[in-house]
């Protein structure tokens, strides 16, 4: 590891006078073996057989040019509403691209032709509201892409044209109300969703067709109310289901129907007082445990004959169940407070 400069390297004769030649070598030598940046202006640069990687941080400038052979850059921490024009020019051999928080409020639309071998792109904690079409045009390898907290109000499908390898989106942290039709149909190798800790009230009921092999879908801490029937009934492959912290009053019937590989599902913290009968049966059988187990917990269940399906579901599940002691009975009052799986084993 060395230091890179947005300066062509000088020699090491500013240090400050008061600090000994002995301690100079010293630094060097830690500087030759660890790659400890004498100058706060520099980034660090790690070098491999595979390319160089990138790190520049506060108080170092960010370059001007980059190696080559870069195939990993971290511009993080600067106070930048927006990027240096030509930052990736000359870069074509770039793989990953981290540029979070920078307070970043847009983006130029040919910002990355110069890097068509990218793969991951993080832009988290930015203040992006938007993202300009034709941005991704160059971007056919990109398999990760994180806009986790920007304050996005609104998507739209075109700006993510040019996808065609996206495995991981997160959006996450936004400020979204709603979500386009069609906005994942052609993202076929998508395996995680992450729609988590938005404003969503509602979801497009073609929201999961397109992606073949999703395994995890993040939906928690958003408004949602109703989850459809139809909505999952895409995706029998996926493993990890997240709808804690919503408002979810009602649960279709059949809506978990041919969920055949689920390992977690997490339904806590909703308001959730009845399920329909059979919702479960799907979940949790002999050919696939649910291994990561299950949260149904801060939910006002009414404890009555209408949950006698998830009675018998509980009581063969026990064992998966978090939240044991936090699954309780809202209601009749004859059982209030009672924990879900005590009544459970007394039907």
């Amino acid at each position: 590891m060395s230091s890179w400069s947005r300066q062509r390297p000088k020699s090491p004769g500013g240090i400050q006078p008061h600090v000994s030649r002995t301690l100079f070598l010293l630094l060097l030598l830690a500087a030759s073996a660890w790659g400890v940046t004498l100058s706060p202006k520099d980034c660090q640069v790690f070098r491999s057989d595979h390319g160089s990687s990138i790190s520049c941080q506060p108080p170092a400038e960010i370059p001007s040019y980059l190696p080559a052979d870069t195939v990993h850059l971290a511009v993080e921490f600067f106070n930048l509403t927006h990027l240096p024009a030509n930052l990736l020019q000359g870069a074509s051999k770039l793989q990953e691209l981290h540029l979070s928080s920078n307070g970043l409020e847009s983006l130029s639309p040919e910002f990355l032709q110069p890097v068509p071998q990218l793969r991951v792109l993080d832009l988290t904690r930015n203040a992006l509201t938007g993202l300009p079409p034709g941005l991704f045009q160059a971007s056919a390898a990109l398999d990760t892409l994180v806009l986790k907290e920007n304050q996005l109000e609104v998507l739209e499908v075109s700006w993510l044209h040019g996808l065609k390898a996206l495995g991981h989106l997160d959006l996450s942290g936004n400020r979204l109300r709603k979500l386009p039709p069609g906005l994942l149909a052609n993202f076929t190798l998508l395996r995680t969703l992450d729609l988590g800790e938005n404003q969503l009230e509602t979801l497009p009921p073609d929201l999961l067709r397109g992606p073949l092999q999703l395994e995890r879908l993040h939906l928690e801490g958003n408004k949602l109310q109703v989850l459809g029937k139809d909505l999952l009934l895409p995706q029998p492959d996926l493993r990890y289901l997240f709808l804690n912290g919503n408002k979810l009053a009602r649960v279709a019937a059949g809506a978990f129907q041919g969920l055949r590989q689920l390992d977690m599902l997490d339904l806590s913290n909703n308001s959730l007082a009845s399920v329909p009968e059979g919702l479960w049966a799907s979940l949790g059988q002999p050919n696939w445990d649910m291994r990561d187990g299950f949260d149904i917990s801060g939910n006002p269940w009414i404890c009555d004959q209408n949950l006698s399906d998830l009675y018998r579901w509980l009581q063969a599940q026990k064992d998966k169940m978090f939240s044991q002691n936090d699954t309780r009975c809202a209601g009749p009052e004859a059982v209030k407070g009672q924990t879900l799986l005590a009544v459970a084993k007394s039907q």
